[in-house]
């Protein structure tokens, strides 16, 4: 039977008889933590505790950065021939696939996402960010260069050796994936410290490459909070480069952490505040509305790049916050997570669930009209209604600082430059979109833009030769394409000399 068939009694029959692996994955077995200690897990759609999971600390990550060397060293990975390490990934791409439900109950029970998106959007996409760069092994290529007749010149790509990935709960299998994928492509060995809201995906990862025909250590992924395991891995002396995605806050400790460390790389996709230029003669006014509206609400506006701010044209503003009011009110409805026909899960917790509120209450303080939503749905959970505020302005703090919510915020412009201003004026600059049917106004705002992503008249697509990162304080390097793989190695200069 297709997954996408199944109904949410027959989710929630799948659910209960579940199995959680609550245990580190280390040199290809599970083990507690070193102290014996634990966390609790919540599944933030009932509030209910979910299970415990092992809490590391600084020697549960020594433990597993310790191992991930011991495999580099050994070469069993690094110096695996090329086409063995392709197939090792496409195995384990496929494998992923054939695990589908399971991913999808374990990040549905963590965090709340719609189960219908874990199985049609989540699972698949981190397939085929292996599959990809599963086929890009073979295809690194070094250099020789033009030199005198008594010299032999070349360059080498080498793996960096220990890399520790870092990433978020929005969405734990895609983006630990987005990280794993191209580390692990490169030759390189891993240490994953999943989010403490969502870690049970993460192991499941991990184990799963071991039964594709991954060597043990390669692979390893240690549970805990932030601020102890999180931290003990970025500062850890063997760890050659930390990948990480979560707030800007925490990125700019991730920075100080490789200072005060072994100068590590530091790869950091953070915070978006991304705004989406309507002009007055985009092509289509439905179209473009339906795109704003799953822009925010889409993943319960837990996205980084969340088209938040909708910088409309002054001529249209009228006419397409009515039609986002007719439209958006009731595109989202908050349900059962395990039930297909949700699209609106609970945020991540009860007190991110707080946070969110808070910045509605400040928008209304501030003076910004509350069109729809700003309210909390009667039902258990940490659950937030869709919200639109229109009369918006770009000093406002629901236009400044990042809600990751439900909550969209409408500021009427005058044409591209001042929408192409407005739009600049902020710490970040993740991505953008512009919608417009003159082929040169969106190109020039292409070029204005200061975001590392530019969508012309659509939002959020993409495919996996798209760089995805920011400019500013959204971060530095790219995940996903070519450019991504490449930063996970470094450059080796050989000069012969042939006299």
């Amino acid at each position: 039977m297709s997954l996408t068939a199944l109904t949410k009694s027959d989710w929630h029959e799948r659910a209960s008889k579940l199995r959680y692996e609550t245990r580190h994955f280390i040199d290809g077995n599970y083990m507690d933590s070193v102290d014996g200690g634990r966390f609790t897990v919540v599944n933030p759609a009932t509030g209910a505790p979910l299970c415990e999971v092992s809490a590391g600390t600084v020697a549960d990550i020594d433990i597993a950065v310790a191992a991930a060397k011991r495999s580099f060293a050994a070469h069993v990975w690094s110096r695996k021939a090329p086409r063995e390490r392709m197939a090792v990934l496409a195995q384990f791409s496929k494998l992923l696939l054939a695990n589908t439900e399971r991913f999808a109950l374990l990040d549905t029970l963590c965090m709340g996402k719609p189960i219908h998106d874990m199985v049609t959007i989540d699972v698949p996409s981190a397939a085929t960010n292996f599959a990809y760069f599963g086929e890009l092994v073979d295809k690194i290529e070094g250099a020789v260069t033009a030199t005198a007749a008594d010299a032999f010149h070349y360059i080498l790509r080498e793996p960096l050796g220990v890399v520790g990935c870092i990433v978020p709960w929005n969405y734990p299998l895609l983006m630990a994936a987005w990280k794993v994928a191209p580390a692990l492509a490169a030759g390189n060995s891993v240490v994953l410290k999943p989010a403490e809201q969502s870690p049970l995906s993460g192991s499941l990862m991990a184990e799963l490459f071991i039964e594709a025909g991954g060597p043990p250590g390669v692979f390893n992924v240690v549970n805990g909070l932030g601020e102890t395991a999180g931290a003990a891995l970025a500062l850890h002396m063997e760890v050659a480069k930390i990948a990480f995605t979560g707030s800007t806050e925490i990125g700019k400790k991730m920075l100080v952490y490789a200072g005060h460390s072994n100068m590590k790389r530091i790869a950091l996709e953070c915070g978006g505040k991304s705004p989406q230029i309507f002009l007055g003669d985009l092509p289509d006014l439905d179209v473009a509305v339906t795109y704003a509206i799953n822009g925010i609400y889409g993943n319960m506006g837990e996205v980084c790049n969340a088209g938040s701010r909708l910088l409309i044209d002054r001529r249209i503003a009228k006419e397409f916050i009515a039609r986002f009011i007719e439209r958006g009110k009731n595109a989202y409805r908050a349900g059962d997570p395990l039930d297909p026909a949700t699209n609106l899960g609970p945020l991540v917790t009860a007190a991110h669930r707080a946070r969110v509120m808070s910045y509605i209450q400040r928008g209304k303080n501030e003076g910004a009209r509350l069109e729809f939503g700003g309210t909390m749905p009667d039902a258990p959970g940490s659950f937030v209604d869709p919200t639109l505020f229109s009369g918006v302005n770009n000093q406002m703090t629901i236009a400044q600082e990042e809600i990751f919510g439900p909550v969209a915020a409408a500021i009427e412009v005058d044409g591209i430059e001042h929408a192409v201003a407005i739009a600049n004026d902020s710490i970040y600059g993740l991505a953008a979109a512009v919608w417009t049917r003159d082929v040169s106004v969106a190109h020039k705002a292409v070029r204005d833009l200061e975001a590392g992503v530019i969508w012309v008249n659509c939002f959020d697509h993409g495919d996996m030769t798209q760089p995805f990162g920011g400019y500013k304080q959204s971060g530095q390097g790219r995940d996903k394409c070519v450019e991504s793989l490449l930063s996970y190695t470094q450059m080796k200069s050989a000069w012969v000399h042939l006299g």
